[in-house]
């Protein structure tokens, strides 16, 4: 289990809280609107009405003895930079930042956030790449070149194994795990024929995956 600072509740926030609970982490959640905390307080291991922009209300908190720190504003960018650079200059451990803008992002890194998340700009490529391609249910960026899809069986492999599709030397594709339904498989040998309603969760370029979705 992981401790969380939470700084910002806004939807973003309250989302991001609610799920952390869901994974059973003990979060710690901070905003200087009362209206906004009273109402979740009792959900959380601690809730704390203040500004966070005020070095003492931070350095009260014991900030290094948290795993990570989420600063979760981007409405004030002002707030959330100066927020973001205190955090690290009382020594958080991990200083996870929230950008509305790619500048935004670049100076939230500089100020000392060791990850700058940028939730518009990931829906809107998510959505982008599964528009363009029929087959692709999710996927998730690995880096610069590499990511894990979740996509369709191609009509043409039902029925056949997995060693006569050969989709790692045909296609650059790792096959990690198959779902069916809500169980997955999550080891396969080279004699494991396609069915109808696979879900393939596979690994390997990006631009070499969407550009075999869009043919398959």
């Amino acid at each position: 289990m992981k401790s969380v600072l939470l700084i910002g509740m806004g939807k973003f926030g309250r989302t991001l809280g609610e799920k952390l609970l869901e994974m059973g982490e003990e979060v710690m959640i901070v905003d200087k609107n009362e209206d906004v905390v009273n109402p979740l307080a009792s959900k959380y291991a601690n809730a704390l009405i203040a500004n966070c922009t005020n070095e003492e209300n931070l350095r009260s908190l014991d900030i290094p003895s948290f795993d990570v720190c989420v600063v979760a504003i981007s409405e004030d960018f002002q707030s959330s930079l100066e927020i973001t650079s205190l955090l690290h200059d009382l020594g958080a451990k991990k200083v996870v930042s929230k950008a509305a803008t790619e500048i935004q992002r670049k100076f939230l890194l500089r100020a000392g956030a060791d990850e700058v998340i940028y939730p518009d700009k990931d829906i809107a490529e998510k959505l982008a790449i599964r528009l363009n391609s029929t087959n692709v249910i999710n996927y998730i960026d690995l880096d610069a070149e590499y990511s894990i899809f979740e996509i369709a069986l191609p009509a043409k492999w039902k029925g056949k194994k997995l060693i006569d599709v050969n989709p790692r030397g045909k296609y650059g594709m790792n096959i990690l795990t198959i779902k069916k339904g809500d169980s997955v498989i999550y080891t396969i040998d080279g004699d494991y024929t396609f069915e109808e309603g696979d879900q393939l969760v596979v690994f390997g370029n990006t631009e070499r995956i969407l550009a075999f979705t869009n043919k398959h």
